[in-house]
């Protein structure tokens, strides 16, 4: 662009160059077109002069623009260096294995604690012949066993090879990790003798480890279903803890529907007597209410006697 710039302003310098040698030898013709040559010669000069002072400006304001935009892309590529060196010292960090399961656990326990209380789970927990897993579930079929599991390292290898075959090879190494992993937690956590259910969980804290497990469908799923082996990332575990708070939330309304049902059981059986009291109750105030009426009636009865009694006796006093 600089180059550009340059340029015209050697062209225009030259063309104003060739305006004023003609200019000259116009003048030099004679004296009676001096004085208008000589104006000439200013007014393209002070053209020139313009022209100069707009390609100046022009040229500063973008070599200040230049500057500003150099100073930014400076800036930002600290900032990447920044970003760079951390990921390098986030990868550093990784590389410990103690270090990523501890991180594994952590985002576990996290995501239980997000949907279920602390009685319905247990971190650490420790088996009869002293075998711990990361964590397990209490549910009424039993407990569920869960263990974090991050098989880093053939993964990173084979995900910066650019080569098939070297690709290949640390795909096969990375197969061979996530068969190990499947074989201890099969081996070491179900454990139905002591209260698991028949399967286990294998939580990968990383979605693009998981993804590349569940990619190898043919051989890692198949392998995993024959060892009662289940995958999760923590987006499908996400789903997995959903569901399964979803059925123990169904359960508990089925067991309130039961409790309910059986009050009301329990309240017809007590409107049943109820019932029964009061047809006693009903017979007996009817039986009363007879023997009100035979009273009644025979009250009346001897009520007449008496009227007539007492009427007889007044007409013998008056026929006296």
């Amino acid at each position: 662009m600089e180059n550009i710039i340059v340029l015209t302003l050697i062209a225009l310098a030259a063309i104003n160059l060739v305006g004023i040698i003609i200019i000259f030898r116009r003048v030099n013709k004679g004296d009676s077109s001096k004085d208008a040559g000589i104006g000439m010669m200013n007014q393209n000069i002070q053209g020139m002069q313009d022209r100069l002072d707009k390609v100046s400006l022009g040229l500063n304001e973008r070599l200040d623009n230049a500057a500003r935009v150099i100073g930014e892309v400076n800036k930002e590529l600290g900032t990447m260096q920044e970003i760079g060196r951390s990921m390098n010292a986030l990868q550093d960090f990784l590389k410990s294995p103690k270090l990523r399961g501890n991180i594994g656990e952590q985002v576990l326990k996290d995501m239980l604690d997000q949907y279920f209380p602390q009685k319905l789970y247990q971190m650490q927990y420790k088996f009869t012949e002293g075998q711990v897993v990361d964590a397990v579930l209490k549910t009424d079929n039993g407990i569920i066993p869960i263990d974090a599991k991050f098989p880093m390292e053939n993964y990173q290898r084979m995900a910066a090879e650019e080569g098939t075959e070297a690709r290949e090879r640390y795909s096969r190494e990375f197969i061979k990790d996530v068969k190990r992993h499947v074989d201890a937690i099969s081996k070491k956590y179900i454990l139905p003798d002591e209260g698991t259910v028949d399967f286990a969980i294998m939580y990968v804290p990383a979605e693009s480890v998981y993804y590349e497990i569940i990619r190898n469908d043919s051989e890692l799923n198949a392998y995993s279903i024959s060892r009662k082996v289940l995958y999760v990332s923590p987006n499908s575990f996400y789903y997995f803890l959903h569901i399964l708070m979803m059925g123990m939330q169904e359960k508990k309304m089925a067991e309130a529907a039961k409790e309910m049902i059986a009050s009301i059981r329990g309240i017809q059986k007590d409107a049943v007597r109820f019932g029964e009291t009061l047809g006693v109750l009903n017979r007996h105030i009817t039986n009363a209410k007879s023997a009100l009426d035979r009273t009644s009636s025979d009250y009346d009865k001897l009520s007449g006697k008496i009227e007539r009694i007492d009427h007889f006796e007044d007409q013998n006093q008056l026929e006296q």
